[in-house]
């Protein structure tokens, strides 16, 4: 539906449905003592568990209204207030001192993340890749010899082919050999000792692992540096080498956005901001050719 997936909000619906059934109401419409009683006679339960329930029933009750179930819609006494995480970008030392973090990494019996991360975290910093797109790549969508990947059902279930730097592709060339020889298409590209999937908090927890290695503090939850920082840092690393090579951006421009898979222009304009404010002398020359899609500020590409 509209390029969305709704199972998070399926398995709320059922959760309602389950307690309309336990207390005995068999009504055809929302009326305000089921709503208050639903989103708030639970003491337990933690303010965003009452904002996604009274976000739920608001938007079913706005249905029903529309097809004639006047209903009660309740308001949000629990709305989040959300705080814009400013994103990490690393230096070009930062990113020499991550990486040597990963290559120099003791090796595990029990694990094979000293095979693995190297080329986990090289792309997705090298190709812009959100975290979820590169644990999700199976061994058939890495094509080596055309030296692309293809992302499949992405956010907003958008699919793409990119391509991946040469140093890149040899990396990978020589991952195959150690971790692939024996694999099926249909395997995971970054797996387990076990075969499986890895997890996006067992990536995390390596990341974290490999930031204290190069001495590259963190600020805790929610303040990063993230994986996610990475794919940041590769847009404005590009942006940055076409404004200092004197490319044409408002030709460039689209590709950038299609390569990000990005579900319009405004997700790359951000990076368009993030760019002039930390290398404010060289986007002078942006400016002059591409002020006017540069946002004056706020808003910032979701994961």
């Amino acid at each position: 539906m509209a390029g969305f997936k709704y199972e998070r909000q399926e398995r709320r619906m059922e959760r309602f449905d389950q307690y309309c059934y336990d207390i005995g109401f068999t009504g055809d419409r929302l009326n305000m003592e089921l709503v208050n009683e639903y989103c708030y006679s639970f003491p337990y339960e933690r303010a965003c568990t009452r904002y996604e329930k009274e976000k739920l029933l608001s938007e079913l009750a706005e249905h029903l209204c529309t097809i004639g179930y006047p209903s009660y819609i309740c308001g949000k006494k629990f709305a989040r207030k959300k705080i814009p995480y400013m994103p990490y970008i690393f230096s070009e030392e930062e990113l020499g001192k991550l990486f040597r973090a990963i290559d120099t990494h003791p090796s595990d019996r029990a694990s094979s993340r000293h095979i693995v991360d190297g080329v986990l975290f090289r792309m997705i910093y090298g190709c812009g890749l959100r975290l979820s797109e590169a644990l999700n790549l199976k061994l058939k969508h890495v094509d080596l010899n055309e030296g692309t990947l293809t992302i499949l059902q992405s956010k907003n279930n958008k699919d793409r082919k990119i391509p991946m730097a040469k140093s890149l592709v040899d990396r990978c060339k020589k991952y195959n050999k150690e971790m692939h020889s024996f694999s099926g298409q249909d395997a995971y590209y970054f797996m387990t000792s076990f075969k499986n999937r890895i997890d996006n908090n067992t990536a995390y927890e390596r990341f974290r692992n490999y930031l204290w290695y190069a001495r590259i503090p963190h600020g805790g939850r929610g303040s990063g540096p993230r994986i996610h920082d990475l794919r940041h840092v590769f847009c404005i690393h590009c942006l940055k080498r076409w404004v200092l090579a004197g490319k044409d951006l408002t030709n460039l421009f689209p590709y950038l956005s299609v390569y990000m898979g990005h579900a319009d222009f405004r997700g790359t304009q951000y990076y368009l901001r993030l760019t002039a404010d930390l290398y404010p002398d060289i986007i002078k020359k942006m400016e002059v050719a591409l002020g006017y899609v540069i946002p004056e500020g706020g808003g910032h590409e979701k994961s």
